[in-house]
């Protein structure tokens, strides 16, 4: 059992949001959906599977930077495990992933087992040498592009329309942001351990601004692409917080661990708010 909770806080619960978040737009403009068993599978698979995949070669592979990470050692930002706790993880991963690419597979065909295969090639290049995209900025944030590969996952799966070229690219930007937000709470640890990121190479407060860059060109997308002024409205709302966190509060301090779970369960419940929003509107498959 301590194991098992021990690999459920490797998979960061709290940050299954960007997997199911991108997973769910496809439903956007169906009906009955909730009845049916591909949709239910598909929505297990992105929570703690396929983050299991994703945080579990992370942590396999950034061990010195995260035991001193203030912010491991829950199931919000992920575990602080001992070095002969990763050690199995490779072997982890596959036992967890191996059943999915069979009963994916079985479902949905070879285009399936393409999607799945190049999820786990993402992650090795992320990862693993000789590439090891993570520690080469600005790659390590162009990469994350790689999560738009939940929502073909989802299409497949489900037997759902391609989304159109601008959703895609709107889901490109989010999952740019939300790697973003990670980096830069994790500046002095990444710096201390010598891991490299666009955050330890610009510093605290040029992050912000490009992070800020990011919501802004996203509010605007929403609205010039998609009509979608409550989506937006999310957006600046977090905008004028980033302004006033950047220029006005915490500039380049880091961030408090109290602060930073805070932040954590905000972000969760904004990403479950904008959830709702996206099913119920469908404006993000919408163009105007």
């Amino acid at each position: 059992m301590n194991r098992l909770l021990l690999d459920l806080k490797i998979s960061r619960p709290g940050l299954w949001f960007p997997t199911i978040w991108i997973y769910l737009v496809p439903f956007a403009n169906q009906e009955g959906f909730l009845g049916t068993f591909s949709f239910w599978l598909g929505l297990f698979f992105v929570s703690f599977p396929l983050n299991y995949l994703v945080y579990g070669l992370n942590d396999y592979n950034d061990f010195d930077a995260d035991k001193i990470n203030d912010r491991k050692g829950n199931y919000l930002f992920g575990a602080k495990a001992k070095r002969q706790q990763l050690n199995s993880i490779p072997a982890r991963v596959f036992l967890v992933m191996l059943p999915f690419f069979i009963a994916f597979t079985a479902l949905s065909g070879t285009k399936m087992l393409i999607l799945l295969g190049l999820m786990v090639v993402v992650n090795i290049i992320y990862n693993f040498p000789p590439l090891r995209l993570k520690e080469r900025p600005p790659f390590e944030i162009l990469i994350q592009s790689g999560y738009v590969l939940t929502a073909l996952f989802c299409i497949q799966l489900n037997g759902l329309e391609m989304l159109p070229w601008q959703t895609i690219v709107y889901l490109i930007l989010f999952a740019f942001q939300a790697h973003i937000a990670g980096e830069i709470m994790d500046i002095e640890p990444d710096k201390e351990a010598g891991k490299m990121t666009t955050a330890v190479v610009l510093g605290r407060k040029k992050t912000k601004i490009i992070m800020l860059l990011l919501l802004v060109i996203e509010s605007y997308l929403l609205i010039y692409w998609f009509n979608d002024w409550i989506l937006a409205a999310f957006l600046m709302v977090f905008s004028v917080w980033l302004i006033i966190d950047a220029f006005f509060v915490f500039k380049d301090k880091p961030y408090s661990h109290k602060q930073m779970l805070l932040f954590g369960y905000a972000i969760n419940a904004s990403a479950i708010l904008s959830m709702i929003w996206v099913l119920y509107s469908a404006k993000l498959l919408t163009i105007v």
